[in-house]
């Protein structure tokens, strides 16, 4: 197979502005990618290229002719870099309310599927003729417990999770025998901005989450990821949940109040 394996490689982070995608883009730019940092607030991921030598593209994952541009930058950098894409890292998601079923938002509903599902198919559909091409591909997908685990009154969550997930694993079958390894990263509670979107701001509601235990941190998931992409092309890590030692499952967790 001819690859467009060159002189750098390129790793595209999404939902890079904050928590473990910021903090994985600096974990790559330490392995010697090039990283392309992904999100919607300009001024954050502009800040962060800056810092790492990377490149930003302001994208929201739920719009296709954004999705569209962010590979079309990747499309030239490998031709002004004389690289390849190798590594994608589908870490844009996340979570809104904490309903029942019965009182289910539906906006709510819709942007989680949008974001965890379709902003990872958008992506990863978008990208994956350069990272075959590459001749050692690697796609990561953060999902979560949630995506094999439930809890009332986050039926909306997981289940996006859920499905992102079994686009992810359907992928791995589908690509088999082409270069490209792909990573389930599934994290219990890591102390990002997820509670406070989750929570639509509520400092206070947010911070009980973590209340009583010491959870993961952005930098302890981007360093899993890292060790991932460091591993050689025949070793495909296929799902690594990562859990705080004070939590046994989604609903069970050990608290010193």
């Amino acid at each position: 197979m001819k690859t467009l394996q060159g002189d750098r490689r390129i790793a595209v982070v999404t939902g890079a502005s904050s928590g473990i995608g910021e903090a994985t883009a600096k974990v790559l730019a330490g392995q010697g990618f090039h990283v392309v940092v992904a999100a919607r607030r300009e001024e954050r991921i502009a800040a962060l290229a800056e810092e790492i030598g990377g490149t930003a593209v302001v994208t929201d994952v739920t719009d296709p002719g954004a999705v569209a541009a962010l590979a079309q930058t990747c499309e030239h950098l490998c031709d002004s870099l004389s690289g390849s894409i190798n590594v994608l890292i589908n870490n844009a998601g996340g979570a809104k309310g904490l309903t029942p079923v019965e009182q289910a938002d539906l906006e709510h509903w819709r942007w989680m599927w949008e974001t965890n599902v379709l902003g990872t198919l958008h992506v990863t559909r978008a990208l994956l003729p350069r990272l075959v091409a590459s001749g050692d591909g690697l796609v990561v997908t953060v999902t979560s417990i949630a995506a094999f685990e439930i809890y009332d009154g986050g039926a909306g969550y997981t289940s996006a999770k859920h499905a992102q997930s079994a686009l992810h694993r359907t992928l791995r079958g589908e690509l088999l025998g082409k270069p490209v390894r792909l990573t389930e990263i599934a994290p219990g509670m890591v102390d990002t901005e997820f509670s406070l979107v989750r929570f639509d701001g509520d400092r206070e509601r947010a911070d009980a989450v973590y209340s009583g235990l010491t959870p993961l941190t952005a930098a302890d998931i981007a360093e899993v990821i890292g060790f991932v992409a460091s591993r050689p092309p025949h070793v495909d890590l296929d799902q690594i949940v990562i859990r705080p030692r004070d939590q046994a499952s989604a609903t069970r967790a050990s608290r010193q109040i």
